[in-house]
């Protein structure tokens, strides 16, 4: 299947409009609606069902779409991907959000440096989940990022399992206990052994407050605004008069993992993954 049909079928599934997809992608509707013929005739399935009225999707038609957006996704990557190996002085680049390295960083790139395979590494700093979606595009190699995150696309191995602990206001009631449990923080959907709940906490406090980077959220702690679940190594980076930082047992613990793209041949790459994969053996030996 070729390329072309594909982004004339995206274009037509996200607008559920022959006009207005023919306008996005810079032709007349006669021959984008053809062109979808000819592809559901090729796929001898029934993409969109059509009234003079409306344009909707069939469940033939949403396997399609999705399937569709990974394909073109992974072919604009591809020819990123190509552009940076055909620079005079490739580098491999690694996506990391800042502080999010678990404090391993510096081991794994003096470790990476002395690898047969190695390329200069071009560091590049994410906001709040970024990582995944750069490896997709193409835009990174490789990425250093906590789960959970979307893996479609994308191998993966442990870097570092590390306990989480509560960052709370120095005044709040908690703070005069050497530990707390996971329900005394109020934390919404947040449970035992389950990292989605937090997830999600983590994710709306971030876009209801315009967190860029774990500064402003620690700062947000001070202030008494918010309370939140850190990685230990965070934890340890950011001391703060206002803040506090307790352990809690029974919160899920922290995963550091490299993650990479599924079609990477590169041996660059592989390299990195292989010195990133020494480091947790040597962390677990430690522990």
């Amino acid at each position: 299947m070729e390329s072309r049909p594909l982004r004339y079928f995206v274009a037509v599934a996200e607008e559920l409009n022959f006009a207005r997809a023919a306008e996005r992608l810079g032709i007349s509707a006669p021959p984008l609606s053809r062109a979808i013929r000819r592809l559901e005739q090729d796929l001898g399935i029934v993409l969109f069902e059509r009234t003079t009225h409306s344009v909707a999707l069939t469940p033939a038609g949403e396997v399609l779409l999705a399937e569709a957006r990974i394909a073109l996704d992974a072919l604009r990557a591809a020819g990123r991907r190509a552009q940076r190996a055909a620079a005079k002085d490739p580098k491999l680049i690694l996506a990391i959000k800042a502080d999010g390295d678990a404090g391993l960083l510096d081991t794994i790139l003096s470790r990476y440096a002395r690898e047969p395979a190695a390329r200069p590494v071009t560091i590049r700093l994410t906001g709040w989940n970024g990582q995944a979606e750069l490896l997709r595009s193409g835009e990174a190699d490789a990425a250093l990022i906590h789960e959970p995150f979307d893996r479609t696309g994308l191998d993966t191995e442990t870097v570092a399992v590390e306990p989480r602990l509560a960052a709370l206001p120095a005044g709040h009631p908690l703070a005069a206990r050497d530990r707390v449990g996971l329900g005394d923080l109020g934390i919404p959907d947040v449970e035992p052994g389950r990292l989605d709940g937090l997830a999600r906490y983590l994710d709306e406090i971030v876009e209801r407050y315009a967190i860029a980077d774990l500064p402003q959220l620690v700062t947000l702690v001070e202030l008494g605004e918010v309370v939140t679940l850190l990685p230990k190594s965070v934890a340890v980076r950011y001391p703060r008069p206002g803040v506090v930082y307790r352990e809690v047992p029974d919160a899920p613990p922290s995963t550091l993992s490299i993650a990479w793209p599924q079609q990477s041949r590169s041996t660059a790459t592989a390299a990195l993954v292989r010195v990133a994969a020494s480091v947790a053996a040597d962390q677990e030996e430690a522990a």
